[in-house]
């Protein structure tokens, strides 16, 4: 007899074990999805700062194309002013 109820609530206390637990679990896991990881945000953070340096990196190269053009430019003219003068005889 004691093994009869033993066996009838164990069979009870899975069923109310399993009543209750699934939709615990499926709750905790669904906030776990929800929420972003830790490292992610880490991630996102580092990002921004890449982003941030690679934007003041291009405004440099930018600037440096810049003077090399002024620079090229100058030279160009340089050459046509030495064309362009009449040459002399040394006299």
């Amino acid at each position: 007899m004691n093994e009869d109820i033993l066996a009838i609530g164990g069979f009870f206390f899975t069923v109310i074990v399993l009543t209750l637990g699934y939709p615990l679990v499926r709750a905790y896991t669904r906030r776990r999805e929800l929420e972003p990881p830790k490292q992610q945000l880490a991630d996102a953070a580092r990002l921004a700062r890449i982003e941030t340096a690679i934007e003041a990196m291009a405004v440099e190269v930018e600037r440096i194309s810049e003077g090399q053009r002024f620079v090229t430019k100058l030279l160009a003219e340089r050459d046509t002013a030495k064309v362009a003068l009449p040459p002399t005889d040394g006299r």
